[in-house]
């Protein structure tokens, strides 16, 4: 199976459907629950998400931010005086806790990538080009798939591998799929498909099966990106870049999240209720 060793976090959005929270707190900063030995502590989700691809072996991240993102580079960046400090009041748990973190910071490159202006994922995913030249994970940084064995994942670079795909996508049923890309294709499994077809935000839509951002990239896309014009909102749009690939005649392969397995968006205030009620309660059951 291949290694895939590099990632893409996309951290760049303006997060406007969360204001005025997200004005100074870029929303990928914003937290959900995770449990740690006998606590549920608070984590930034784009924490979480660098922790649960450092536990599949990925140690080099490029994580695109934009104005105003400047908390991101902070929380990554080690502060032991802090860690010092919570010692010293006698919070150790907490400083274990950081450390922890840290420790993961140090054994890894962590490089941030900035995005001038908001010019949508695809532009986001382009600012890697010229850094990463073997295949590669993106990965949204305000959504996280709650799966504490990284089944997901593993399953994602299996059918990469064994397909010999330019594109692996992750991907659910919904039962409005207007917000979101969507694919069509061939399944050849109950949860994977042969991609045909895909389209942003179709408004008359002919597919309920959701993108979820959560991809594997071989470097094609770079170049696919680079030519493909501004899309739905006027922005350069990941989904076009596949369809790219698709007219390239390219493999691209969609693999479904498992039912047992729940997504937690923090996009909007109703999904980032759900993701604190869903993240609360799974950590208090097991480590998600």
């Amino acid at each position: 199976m291949v290694k895939v060793r590099k990632a893409v976090i996309t951290a760049a959005g303006l997060g406007t459907r969360l204001l005025p929270v997200t004005k100074e707190i870029p929303k990928e900063m914003l937290p959900i629950f995770v449990r740690s030995g006998n606590e549920c502590l608070l984590k930034p989700l784009i924490q979480v998400i660098f922790e649960q691809l450092y536990s599949i072996g990925i140690r080099e991240y490029f994580i695109v931010v934009g104005r105003g993102k400047r908390a991101i580079e902070d929380h990554f960046t080690p502060d032991l005086g802090f860690i010092n400090l919570l010692r010293g009041r006698r919070k150790n748990n907490y400083a274990e806790e950081m450390e922890r973190f840290y420790n993961m910071v140090y054994d890894s490159t962590v490089v941030f990538l900035n995005q001038p202006e908001p010019k949508g994922f695809g532009d986001a995913v382009l600012r890697a080009r010229g850094l990463v030249d073997e295949t590669f994970i993106v990965h949204a940084g305000d959504t996280y798939i709650a799966s504490s064995n990284c089944e997901h994942l593993d399953k994602l670079l299996e059918v990469h591998s064994r397909h010999g795909c330019s594109a692996t996508l992750l991907v659910m049923e919904v039962d409005d799929p207007r917000p979101y890309g969507v694919i069509g294709g061939e399944m050849i499994r109950d949860d994977v498909w042969i991609v045909k077809k895909v389209e942003e935000k179709p408004e008359r839509p002919w597919s309920n099966i959701a993108i979820l951002p959560v991809y594997i990239f071989e470097t094609e896309i770079f170049e696919c990106l680079s030519k493909v014009s501004p899309g739905v909102g006027g922005e350069i749009q990941l989904t076009d870049g596949i369809g790219c690939l698709l007219e390239r005649g390219e493999k691209v392969m969609a693999v479904k999240l498992p039912n047992h397995i729940a997504r937690l968006d923090i996009g909007n205030p109703k999904t980032l209720w759900k993701a604190l009620e869903i993240s609360y309660r799974l950590s208090s059951e097991t480590n998600i």
